[in-house]
């Protein structure tokens, strides 16, 4: 099929081309409780087609894509391409240069050992600690074997093959008549025994405590801490501050080679890309658009480095060597854990929702779990939410030296804000 729509947008005359081929051989299981209740295999093939068309004056360039099936006729083909080629005259974007062949990318990977991965998973789920109160409700785990290629019609043809998988966990918790569920979900390269252990020995733990929680009684501004993968969320504020789209459209307020902030009196982050991050799901040589994935710093102890993002944004920036980052590594801080867990603060490690807007820098969450601790005593409560400002948090911010991967993101295993706006739940 690659070959047949190549061909076809060879000879339909439009300006430009991309197809990306994504094909995964995989294995899916569905356990309950420790039962294997169903399996599959499956072989699936995911193309998509992108045409671009510049107009006569070449005042305006415009794009349009689509999902091409596999098993397309050469009709259904031809329409799917003349389709495409009329809605990209109906944008009308600045010009800009498209990606060509840059720099050498790496090989394109060894099969993947799906028994092994799978097996992999099946012995740690085994292996976890279960109590007569604490124990899994049931488990999906999702194993494959990704080929990735690309071919556009400025030169680029690479391919690349790598590892993915997934693990969705529901644990239970049960205290005097009450019973609650957790649910977890992991993506990764291959499976990482003792870290997914270790998440969900915690979030049993979780579970319960949640029974015994009481309604969060604080209203004021706190310090908070995050301890879990919902600290991303902070992290990814500051990685869509350094996208070109965010600069050019003058979403963010940051410049390179200055400070983020006036006034440091917390830890100053450094952010960068990788192309490879150890058993991340992202390792890739090339973005969607094909330009070469770098080992690039975006945030260097707290002032702007480099901004990154797609091919057109970072062209109307005049960056030459600009692409979309899939793994992302933040430096840690200057703090151990137990310097961060001094004092009064309010820890949440399970939130309803929680989101940092990127364009305003506001911080909202829903507290499902957290911890009051007051220096003496730690009490687990439950409601109520959070807010704040990311921009009036930067200045404070404090990380600890220890990190933790959460997917294809490696972040400090700490972090404290302060001064983040706490109201209770408590009647």
């Amino acid at each position: 099929m690659l070959e047949k729509i190549t061909g076809i947008l060879k000879a339909s005359g439009v300006y430009a081309w991309e197809v990306s081929d994504v094909k995964k051989q995989g294995w899916e299981f569905y356990f309950i409780r420790h039962a294997l209740d169903q399996h599959r295999a499956k072989n699936v093939e995911h193309i998509n087609v992108k045409v671009y068309q510049l107009t006569d004056d070449g005042q305006s360039l415009g794009f349009a894509s689509a999902e091409l099936a596999p098993t397309a006729t050469d009709a259904e083909a031809e329409k799917l391409v003349n389709d495409l080629a009329y809605r990209a005259t109906l944008v009308k974007n600045r010009p800009y240069a498209l990606n060509v062949p840059a720099g050498e990318m790496p090989g394109t990977g060894a099969p993947s050992d799906l028994a092994a991965i799978s097996g992999d998973f099946i012995r740690t789920m085994a292996e976890l600690r279960e109590t007569e109160s604490e124990d899994v409700n049931s488990y999906e785990i999702f194993v494959s074997d990704v080929t990735r290629r690309l071919v556009t019609s400025t030169g680029i043809d690479e391919t690349e093959r790598y590892p993915s998988s997934m693990i969705e966990v529901v644990v239970n918790a049960r205290r005097d008549g009450h019973e609650i569920e957790v649910y977890r979900s992991y993506k990764s390269g291959t499976c990482d025994a003792q870290a997914l252990k270790r998440d969900l020995e915690r979030a049993m733990q979780y579970g319960r405590d949640r029974l015994r929680a009481v309604p969060t009684p604080l209203t004021g501004q706190f310090d908070v801490l995050f301890s879990g993968s919902d600290a991303c969320q902070i992290y990814r504020f500051f990685v869509a501050r350094m996208d070109a789209q965010m600069v050019f459209r003058k979403i963010s307020p940051w410049a390179i080679g200055e400070a983020i902030c006036e006034d440091f009196q917390g830890d100053r982050v450094t952010i960068a890309a990788l192309r490879e991050l150890d058993n991340s799901p992202a390792n890739h040589g090339f973005d969607p658009e094909g330009a070469l994935i770098r080992d690039t710093v975006l945030l260097e102890d707290g002032v702007a480095k480099h901004f990154l993002g797609s091919r057109m944004f970072a062209g109307y920036l005049g960056l030459t060597d600009a692409f979309l980052p899939s793994n992302i590594a933040v430096s840690g801080g200057t703090h151990s854990e137990e310097e961060l867990r001094a004092g009064q603060y309010l820890e949440v490690v399970e939130f309803s929702d929680f989101h940092i807007a990127p364009m305003t820098g506001d911080i909202f969450g829903e507290i499902r779990l957290g911890f009051w601790h007051d220096g003496d005593k730690c009490i687990p409560v439950s409601g109520g939410s959070l807010s704040g400002s990311m921009d009036d948090c930067i200045g404070s911010m404090r990380m600890s030296r220890s990190q933790t991967q959460y997917d294809s993101m490696r972040i400090p295993s700490l972090t404290r804000l302060k001064g983040v706006t706490v109201t209770g739940a408590e009647k």
